[in-house]
């Protein structure tokens, strides 16, 4: 089992506890107040998600095990919680743990069918997001090889 896969449990086990959606939404935002507030001067265009009606903004890069670590931020409270989530799972595994991972948790927790048509739509922008650049950083190690 990858890292990636094993957060995902754990975050299902998690979110199995919370019975109530106002509960979990209420874990959810905790959650985004954990994760660290980007610099304004990281808070570029060109780190905005395409496709989130707040403004998110998510960076990446590589450390030297060749992990991908992910940055993230928005203005809005619950979607700051799910990217914080995202980062939580994805951040400091290898382009292929996240490109073989794909994100059951959303579903398994109950996002999927519980978050307004907007947010989930912000969602999938997000992971489609995070998978193009474990994409760029495999194609990027494998010409370094």
């Amino acid at each position: 089992m990858s890292r990636v896969d094993d957060r995902q449990r754990q975050l299902i086990e998690e979110f199995a506890q919370i019975k109530t959606w106002e509960d979990r939404y209420k874990r959810v935002i905790a959650i985004g107040k954990e994760l660290p507030s980007l610099p304004d001067e990281k808070k570029l265009e060109d780190y905005k998600v395409k496709g989130c009606q707040s403004q998110v903004w998510l960076l990446a890069r590589l450390d030297e095990q060749n992990h991908i670590i992910f940055e993230a931020d928005s203005d809005a409270m619950i979607v700051r919680g799910l990217v914080a989530l995202l980062v939580k799972v994805y951040s400091g595994a290898t382009p292929e743990e996240i490109l073989n991972s794909a994100p059951t948790f959303i579903k398994e927790i109950g996002f999927e069918a519980n978050l307004s048509p907007s947010r989930a739509n912000g969602l999938l922008s997000m992971i489609r997001q995070m998978m193009y650049y474990a994409t760029a950083f495999k194609a990027i190690l494998a010409n370094r090889a």
